[in-house]
Formats: structure tokens, sequence, C-alpha cells
């Protein structure tokens, strides 16, 4: 009775560390160990069902002083058993599938008496090593379905106090039963983790493909954020030295960063095409320039009648038109210089200066005559205001518009119940646009209020936009071009001085660069002046 109750405390042990074990390897061994324990065996193997096949997870034997699977890192030879023969007949000729198909424990007193049964492989097994293999003890794990997820086969039982192998009695089979089945739960609890966590994985992959698949302007962009981001986090987690010496990151902190990198766009689902794709100033479903393009065509053609019949005129009255000539063509090449100003601005690559806007007003005062024969402007006055956006494409609402993704992107993300793991994916995800100084969006965070994985993304997420180029309003810089603005950027507290110092000095740009930039963006740097 004694016995009896310390093996079942040992089975209580057991099923706690099953419990309580992360790593599938070593609970692969603790079902193995806590078995051949509880039972006095000397080996056993441990099956998994696989596409109608058993595999070979663990295989002990004390004895023989073999180890193979789990963390041993004795890699498993032998090939799947079949579950069914090639007929598609089921397989009771082994014990292991026959098991499985039945559903039962099978207790073997003496493999060499037993009949019903194929035991070559263990007596080919046998021969080889010297070995006998004589008691035999297989039953299934069954999970939470009652389905078979897999085989635990014991052999050759002994006699605690004399060594002798004996067979295995009903309390063996009972306690190794008991164990079974918690060894099923354990190992299908984990099976559903992993699954869950790979659900998850994809389908936050998923998400950020279909943003960057949404516009094929930032294709990519959602796909490049993680690889920069942990590129910064792991050079900022290896640094011995300065202000981020302290900052270190656990293989938990790393996924919860890596999946707030992914996750950083998400919010851009509710943001309208034609402001993500939008290339020009005036585009909006097509680019107006090409409206502009027709007015000043019959800007052209009025000119034209106009000099024309001038020339009529004088020609009738005996005058001459070489004035009238030099007047014309002086105007035509003013419109066409003009138009060719509008279409160079409609861009968006270079800054309007004040001269600039003054210049597209007065282009705009030009007259023509439309369809309905009344007297219009060149620009209406709402594409003079997108015609003078001071740099990029977007006019105020259009970025307000845009700038609206981070609030989507933070709503969405708050509104997920995270496990404890990934409570910060939210505020991480969220703050990549704010600013060191609190002139960010869109909570207006000042440094001291923003987690240092939230300042790295920054930086991500600035470089990877410069360096782009799949964007519809610019190609992607050059490294020097794109550290420079960067640099000033770090001197107007726009970004964490500390980690940029950390990006350039740990040449995480150029480790980026090498990966990710055309090779004419990649061209020399001198350090010391950034």
């Amino acid at each position: 009775m004694n016995e009896l109750l310390e093996r079942i405390d040992r089975l209580t042990e057991i099923g706690i560390a099953l419990s309580a074990e992360k790593n599938t390897g070593k609970l692969l061994e603790l079902i193995m160990m806590g078995a051949k324990a509880l039972t006095h065996a000397d080996g056993g193997t441990l099956y998994f069902v696989k596409d109608d096949t058993l595999t070979f997870e663990i295989i002990s034997n004390d004895s023989l002083a073999i180890q193979m699977g789990g963390t041993s890192g004795n890699k498993i030879e032998f090939d799947p058993l079949p579950i069914y023969l090639k007929d598609g007949t089921e397989n009771h000729n082994v014990v292991v599938s026959h098991c499985v198909l039945s559903g039962k424990t099978i207790n073997i007193e003496d493999a060499y008496h037993e009949e019903g049964f194929d035991f070559t492989g263990a007596r080919r097994f046998d021969k080889s090593t010297g070995y006998k293999t004589q008691s035999i003890l297989t039953f299934p794990l069954k999970d939470h379905e009652h389905e078979i997820i897999g085989v635990l086969q014991l052999i050759n039982a002994k006699d605690p106090d004399t060594g002798e192998v004996i067979s295995f009695n009903d309390v063996d089979q009972h306690l190794a039963e008991s164990l079974a089945s918690q060894a099923a739960v354990a190992l299908t609890q984990k099976r559903l983790l992993k699954e869950l966590q790979v659900l998850f994985e994809a389908f936050i992959k998923m998400i950020a493909s279909a943003i960057d698949d949404k516009s094929p302007y930032t294709g990519g962009h959602c796909r490049r954020i993680p690889v920069l981001t942990m590129m910064l986090a792991e050079a900022v987690n290896n640094v011995q030295t300065g202000p981020m010496r302290k900052f270190h990151i656990t293989n938990k902190d790393r996924y919860e960063l890596e999946t707030a990198a992914w996750l950083h766009d998400c919010g851009k689902v509710v943001t309208p095409e034609y402001v993500m794709d939008k290339s020009t100033k005036l585009e909006t479903i097509y680019d107006r320039i090409h409206l502009i393009e027709m007015r000043v065509e019959v800007l052209l053609r009025d000119q034209e009648i106009a000099y024309l019949k001038a020339c009529l005129d004088a020609q009738q009255q005996g005058h001459e038109i070489d004035d009238l000539t030099t007047q014309y063509q002086k105007n035509i090449e003013e419109i066409k210089a003009d138009l060719e100003f509008l279409q160079q601005v409609n861009v968006g690559g270079e800054f309007m200066t004040d001269e600039y806007i003054s210049q597209t007003h007065s282009i705009a005062k030009r007259q023509l005559i439309d369809m309905s024969g009344k007297t219009v402007p060149l620009l209406s006055e709402e594409e003079l205001v997108n015609i003078n956006i001071r740099k990029g494409t977007l006019n105020d609402g259009e970025r307000k518009v845009i700038n609206h993704h981070i609030v989507a992107t933070i709503n969405m993300l708050e509104s997920l119940p995270f496990p404890k793991h990934l409570k910060n994916v939210p505020e991480y995800a969220g703050g990549h646009h704010e600013k060191m100084d609190g002139t960010g969006y869109p909570k207006g965070l000042k440094k001291e209020e923003m987690s240092i994985q939230t300042r790295i993304m920054a930086i991500a997420d600035i470089f990877e936009a410069l360096t782009a180029s799949d964007r519809p309003y610019k190609k992607g810089k050059k490294l020097s071009e794109c550290l420079k603005i960067m640099g000033f950027m770090t001197k107007d507290n726009h970004i964490d001085a500390d980690l940029y110092d950390i990006f350039i000095s740990e040449k995480v740009y150029l480790k980026y660069a090498e990966e990710f930039l055309e090779p004419e963006q990649i061209d020399a740097i001198d350090e010391k002046t950034l």
C-alpha cells in the first residue's frame, strides 16, 4: 500500500510537471521518463499520429543507454510506421498501429510467445543489440475529444528489488493509462497554443499584406518595418555603454515588439485609396493636370484665332503683321512655359516657395471660354489650393484623412483582448508618428511619455519611408540624403538622438540597405558628419 501511495504521489508530481512544461522536447521526455518510473519499465518509445502513420518521437532504453529524440540531440532515423497497409486495409499486424485502430491498451507478457502480432522489428533489434524484448505495455494517448494523437509503448517491466524482467501488472497499466490521459491533455494544450499562435501570426501578416496590396505605392512597407524595427532593437539591446546600456529585451519582448511592427499601419484599412495613392497634387480619381492641359490647348487655339483675325484685319488695312507675329509667338511661349511649370510643381517633389505660389496665382488668372461660352479662369479655386501644397501631394484635408489611420490603428488594437505578453502592442504600434518634442500625432506625446520600443519604431518608420522607392510622389533617396534628413530631425528633437546614434554607430542603416535598397541608393557615408 505504501508503494502504491508513493506511485500515486509520483503520478501527481508528473502531472503537475507536464502542465507547467513549455518546451515540447522536454515535455515528451517528461512523459517518457514519468511512464518508465511509474511502471519500472526499462525502455519505451513514444509515437505521434501523423498522416495515417506513427512517427518516432522519443526512444529510451536504460540497459542500452539509448536516448533519442526530445532534447537529447540524437536524431531518430527510423521510418514512420503505417497505420494502413498499401491496399488501404487496417494494419493490425503491428502492436502500435493496432493500438491506434482499436483505441485499447495492449499488455503483452512475452513478445516471443505472443501470437497475432508481427514482432520482426523487435527481434531484429534484439539480435543486433543483444537485448531481449519481453514484456510490452502499449496504450493510446487520447485528447479531450477522444481522438488518438499518439501511442506510448513501454518495454520490459522490472522487479524493483531483483531487477528481473517481469510482466506489467494491472496497477502498472492503470497508472500508465492515467499518465497517458494527463500527457494527452498536456500535448493537446501545447499543440492548440501553437496552432493559435500560428493562426495569430498568419492573421497579422495577412492584415499587413492586405494594407500593402491595397496600394501599389506602399507595397512591402508593412513587411519591411518589422525587419528594420527588430534590427534596431537588437542593436540597442547589444550596446554596453551610453544612455541605452540598461535597455534589454527578452524573447517575449521581441515577440511583442515585432507583433506591433506588423500591425503598426493596420488602421490604413479605413484610409481611402484616392488619398493613399495620390501621386500628384491634382490627382483625385485621375490626374487633373490633363484637364489643365486641355484648357491650355483651348488657350493656344484662342491665341491662334485672335492672331489670324488680327493678321487678316491688318492685311485688309495694308498694315504689316510682324509685330503681331512677334507678340503671338511670345504669348504662345508664355502659355507653354506656364503649363510646363504647372506640370513640374504638380509632382510634389519640390518645396513650394512663396515665389512659386505667387507664380501659380498669376497663371490661374489666365482666362478662357468654356464649352458653354462662359469666361472661366485657367485654374479653379480648388485646383489652385492643391497645386500650392507646400510639400508632398496631400492638401490639409487629405493630410487629416491619412493621419487618421494612426487613430484607427489605436482604436482597432485597443479593442482587441491582447494577452498579458502582448499588452503593449497598441502603445508601440500607435506611437510611431509621435515626436520627442510633443509635436507629433495623434496624442502629442513627448519623449519621456514614450517607451523605448515606440521610439525605435518611429525611427524605423521614418527611415523606411525616406528610402522606399515605391512611393507615388518621389523616388527612393540615397543613404547619405536620408541620414542627413534624419540628422536634422534629431537636432529638431523629432526623433530620439540616443537611438539615432546607435542606428548610425552600429550600422543598422547599412545592414538594412544591403538587404532592401537599390544599389544606386547606397552611397558613401561619413558617419562623423552625422
